[in-house]
């Protein structure tokens, strides 16, 4: 028992008042008329008898009402178990279906004691189910319906995501907040260590809220897995005659001794190779199969290991894999220029493995061709083009292709750029310009990251330029500048196609740019950015997103709709989400079949996050700090019954009703005293 404002007693200092009020009592008589006081002896008279306490009763009351009344302001309070006063506590059975659960028979384990802790509550609780993997799913509003509640549990089905207890505590305080009530949070987990988040903090429960936990597992458990498969996602031409694509894959074990495990390469449900790798104890091997050969078109792939533990769901990673033909592209150059061309074209045959097949013409053999056919068109060191390719070239772009314009030297004798059409504005020779004791170049200064076309091509920063034309960038977007703040590689949308300047060349005269090995990543993510042909990688993770459109076939008013095929074989999107969608998340494992809004069809396959498939626990002292009790253990019954814990219960109110059943009784009794000594008087 204590006193939430003990100040307060000292109020009852207050007795005292009622007990000086009856000693004050004045003693009064009536005079009364007397024929002589010579008879009468002359004596002092004593008050003593007139200052003795009466009605020792009502004073007792007055007294009562006075300390009542301190002890009320006093407000005590005596610790009872939660259990006796939580009828408007908010039940929370928060059932994990990550894909952990999967292991043994943990869901199972996890629905058995849910169900033990329903049977365990009160009728008139209100309880709401929910699942937890990265985000948390309700199954049910609060309700006391307990057929209700039942049928939610066992509707519980594990899933492909990786568990969040950071995602748990964020949707639950969230909830606290808004139902400003009690709430018994019961947690039936395999409390998988991968799944907490980088610091406790991120985890913490308002104090409205007791964690509970349950889990399915004491201890970690043994396990191998298919970690990772390093593999093309897409191949070109001949497999008889193309270059050998190899396929790598990580076989990771956790908490496992040295075994052997037996890796196998599956091609369209098909094993085509297998081979035997050594993992050490709790570690990592690589395995590598040096040839993948697939059919023209989608193949759906798989790296898998024989089967050693509990837990065979994770046991196979998931890739696809499409052969096609080359794609054509046109490449147009000066017939004074034969350096441009060669060093294009071996970039883009030994980077892009194949992929594209470049068609090479001087500025004369251009009269009639049609760009139309062509993934996407260079012109290197072009002067001027004929009137007829030019329209042509224009039209092209327009209708949405795509064009790589390199200046070169011949843009001396001009004053706009072909098909770009911006006007040049000077010619910066960094060779003779730079000569008075300098360096006689200039090197990038900033680049934009984001493109495509440098993104992924490596430091461009050791890259000397000795001839650079300045042109005017302002409807341009600008992607690369020299030191000196000229423009040197710009992008611009023209219609629905876009044409890309490189205010250099490609030849080693102007630039030792294709000297280096920038220069192949540059070619090779320019060539897949012009052509359209970035293809989304073979294999990804649940719960990761895939872009189905861009933001320029967002805006298209006449843009086609999308389609999306699930492993089940179902269409999630709708006919309006189809329409508009931008991107979609991947919530299953297998093999998803996609159709893009440019037309392009795609096959995916999506593998869980190999993070969940360490499945050593929570340690207990990190358990006891999450449940917010470090010192005191929490143990949960085997009937799914809450440990008891004890809550403050304020008495005021019934010292208050003691207290007026006081009052009333002073006011009677004073009543009747009062009536008395009018009688006596």
């Amino acid at each position: 028992m204590g006193l939430f404002a003990p100040w307060f007693l000292a109020g009852a200092a207050a007795v005292g008042l009622p007990i000086y009020l009856h000693l004050l009592r004045r003693h009064s008589t009536t005079p009364r008329p007397f024929g002589s006081l010579m008879f009468f002896e002359p004596r002092t008279q004593s008050s003593i008898r007139h200052r003795r306490l009466r009605y020792w009763l009502l004073l007792s009351l007055r007294m009562l009402l006075l300390v009542l009344l301190a002890v009320a302001f006093a407000n005590p309070f005596i610790n009872r178990p939660a259990a006796s006063v939580s009828s408007d506590t908010l039940v929370l059975l928060v059932i994990d279906t990550s894909f952990s659960m999967r292991a043994g028979t943990r869901l199972n384990d996890a629905k058995r004691e849910a169900m033990s802790v329903l049977a365990s509550r009160r009728s008139s609780q209100p309880v709401q189910v929910m699942a937890l993997d990265s985000q948390l799913h309700p199954l049910t509003q609060p309700t006391e319906d307990s057929a209700t509640q039942r049928a939610a549990v066992e509707s519980v089905q594990p899933s492909d995501s990786r568990g969040s207890f950071a995602e748990l505590a964020r949707a639950v305080r969230l909830t606290a907040d808004n139902i400003r009530t009690p709430i018994e949070l019961h947690v039936f987990s395999d409390l998988q260590r991968s799944n907490m988040a980088s610091s406790l903090a991120e985890m913490v429960f308002p104090d409205t809220v007791t964690l509970i936990l349950h889990p399915s597992v004491k201890s970690g458990v043994a396990n191998w897995s298919v970690e990772s498969v390093n593999a093309p996602g897409q191949l070109w031409g001949n497999p008889k005659g193309g270059k050998p694509s190899h396929v790598q894959a990580v076989i990771a074990g956790y908490g496992t001794p040295a075994a052997a495990r037996t890796v196998s390469l599956l091609v369209n449900g098909k094993t085509v190779a297998t081979k035997s790798v050594q993992v050490p104890a709790n570690g990592r091997a690589t395995v590598e199969f040096p040839s993948l050969d697939v059919p023209y078109g989608f193949s759906r792939c798989e790296v898998r290991i024989d089967s050693g533990d509990g837990f065979p769901a994770d046991d196979g990673y998931r890739f696809a894999v499409e052969r096609s033909d080359p794609e054509r592209m046109l490449f147009v150059h000066a017939a004074s220029d034969s350096r441009s061309p060669l060093y294009f074209g071996d970039a883009l045959s030994s980077a892009a493995e194949s992929a594209f097949a470049p068609q090479v013409v001087t500025i004369e053999q251009t009269a009639n061709l049609s760009p139309s056919k062509y993934a996407f068109v260079v012109l290197s060191n072009v002067a001027a083009l004929p009137a007829s390719f030019d329209s042509e070239l224009l039209r092209y772009v327009r209708g949405g292709g795509s064009v790589l314009v390199a200046l070169g030297t011949s843009a001396a004798g001009r004053s706009r750029v072909p098909i770009f059409g911006d006007s040049i504005t000077e010619i910066h020779d960094y060779s003779r310009e730079l000569s008075r004791g300098r360096e006689r170049f200039l090197t990038v200064g900033e680049i934009d990251p984001s493109h495509s076309s440098v993104g992924k091509a490596g430091n461009l920063s050791g890259v000397k330029f000795y001839y650079a034309v300045g042109v005017d960038a302002a409807n341009s977007r600008v992607v690369a500048r020299l030191s000196d703040r000229t423009p040197l590689l710009l992008d611009k949308k023209i219609g629905e196609g876009r044409v890309l300047l490189f205010a250099s060349g490609l030849d080693n005269l102007t630039n030792d740019f294709p000297l280096r090995p920038a220069f192949v990543a540059f070619v090779e993510q320019t060539a897949r950015y012009l052509s359209g042909a970035e293809r989304h990688s073979g294999a990804r993770l649940v719960d990761s997103f895939l872009e189905l459109r861009t933001a320029q076939e967002q805006d298209l008013a006449q843009a086609l709709g999308v389609e999306v095929v699930d492993p089940d074989g179902r269409r999630p999107l709708s006919l309006e989400e189809a329409a508009t969608t931008q991107s979609f998340r991947l919530t299953r494992a297998g093999f998803y079949q996609i159709r893009l809004a440019n037309g392009r069809q795609d096959v995916v396959g999506v593998n869980p996050d190999r993070r969940e498939s360490n499945l050593d626990v929570i340690p207990d002292d990190v358990q006891a700090l999450w449940r917010g009790s470090p010192h005191q253990p929490q143990r949960a019954s085997s009937s799914g019954e809450a440990p008891q814990r004890e809550e403050p219960y304020g008495l005021w109110w019934y010292i208050m009703m003691v207290a007026l059943a006081a009052a009333l009784s002073e006011s009677w009794l004073a009543s009747r005293y009062l009536g008395t000594a009018r009688e006596e008087s």
